[in-house]
């Protein structure tokens, strides 16, 4: 292992790191931003599920051109300028006192997120040779939940459910992480992939490519129905549990679960990646899809602090099955010249989360003082529709292997 890990790229490390702490940052703020506007400024669980989606709606929206830019022009350029406007969004939300001054920011949020990221696991992956893939997206996915686990309790003591003033440290921590990206790129040039628009594709072929990839679109389609379970996490079930009459001290609780969220990615994340990375990598999608769907039941369910946490580590375990092996999927379909654009295009998945939190805004305004089985039965079908789209993929990539062995063999055979 410490072999492997001095092979890492010096720049896969920056991103590692700095990953870590972004997450810390914006999990002690971004996750309390629905209960701080629904319990703190009194505003509607509907409105708040259509601001909190509005981040995740810009994104949809720029997630393909910000993965086809830094195929474009490099993804120096676009991590960048990406991560300082990054940096300016999280004090404009510190600045915030009005309900579409939080919509704005939202959307900006959304924005530099589906910029950055794309061009940083593009990045990831430039760097790094293919039989260290698996280790260094799998560390960039530790990093995240290291950042979770310590931000949600930063955030509760820090009072992010009725103050704003843990963005500003989310955004002081974004321009250390620029300064010292820029640092880096300027020491390693050299190793940086040679930026050739020749090669890069048109925007118009690049967007039929990828559309007309039968394994990718239905991993798309899937992984949609994924990411709206999982949203529910972060955005619905924060304003169940600081609504519902049956719990007190909902926020608490919520806090609690997050770090346990975290924590138990950490612990299972190895394990788990261990055993799954036999299989073709659209297995675990489908096995994290069950699970997601059903902690959301068990959340409609519980009515304890040991039911919640239950539903929690069921709930993790999902995650970790949808979310370690996505980007290796995603390395594994794209072409080398287009990774930064299949990367972006992943991002459309994040339609699920603009859904999620209205869908379950609504559900809230209606059941959540009457039912929680009323409010998350709905949500746990919702999710496992996407299953039928991921076993179609997993038919295709499977027919795909089969078809492609032969031709391997025989060049063995005929030399």
């Amino acid at each position: 292992m410490a072999k492997n890990l001095k092979m890492i790229h010096p720049l896969a490390w920056t991103i590692i790191v700095g990953t870590m702490f972004g997450r810390l940052v914006t999990s002690m703020s971004i996750p309390f931003l629905a209960i701080y506007l629904t319990s703190t400024m009194g505003v509607s669980a509907t409105l708040t599920g259509i601001i909190v989606a509005a981040s995740s709606l810009a994104g949809v929206s720029i997630s393909f051109y910000g993965g086809y830019i830094s195929d474009r022009i490099g993804r120096k350029k676009v991590m960048l300028v990406s991560v300082f406007c990054w940096a300016a969004v999280f004090f404009g939300f510190a600045g915030a006192h009005e309900i579409w001054m939080f919509f704005v920011m939202n959307v900006l949020n959304g924005l530099c997120r589906s910029v950055f990221e794309p061009a940083s696991r593009a990045l990831l992956s430039d760097t790094t040779p293919p039989d260290h893939k698996l280790l260094v997206f799998n560390l960039r996915y530790a990093a995240i939940n290291i950042g979770v686990v310590f931000g949600p309790i930063l955030g509760l003591q820090l009072g992010s459910a009725q103050s704003t003033f843990p963005f500003v440290i989310a955004g002081f921590v974004y321009i250390v992480y620029g300064l010292v990206l820029v640092l880096q790129f300027a020491v390693h040039r050299a190793a940086l992939p040679a930026v050739s628009t020749a090669a890069a594709p048109k925007i118009r072929e690049a967007f039929r490519i990828t559309s007309r990839d039968r394994i990718f679109l239905p991993v798309l389609i899937g992984t949609t129905f994924c990411v709206l379970g999982y949203g529910h996490f972060s955005s619905t079930l924060a304003q169940y549990l600081s609504l519902t009459p049956d719990l007190e001290n909902g926020s608490r609780i919520f806090s609690y679960m997050l770090a346990m969220n975290a924590a138990v990615v950490l612990v299972v994340q190895y394990p788990v990646v261990r055993t799954v990375s036999r299989f073709r990598p659209v297995v675990p999608l489908i096995l994290g899809n069950i699970l997601v769907s059903v902690s959301l039941l068990l959340f409609g369910m519980a009515h304890s602090l040991i039911a919640f946490m239950i539903g929690v580590f069921i709930f993790t375990v999902g995650e970790v099955l949808l979310f370690t092996m996505m980007d290796i999927l995603i390395d594994r379909i794209a072409h080398p010249e287009w990774k930064g654009t299949y990367f972006g295009t992943i991002g459309f998945n994040n339609i699920g989360n603009v859904v999620a939190p209205v869908v379950g805004g609504l559900l809230i305004d209606r059941f959540a003082l009457q039912s929680g089985i009323a409010v998350f039965a709905p949500l746990a079908l919702l999710t496992a529709v996407g299953i039928p789209f991921l076993l179609a993929a997993h038919k295709r990539l499977t027919i795909k292997e089969q078809n492609e062995t032969p031709v391997v063999r025989s060049s063995a055979d005929s030399a």
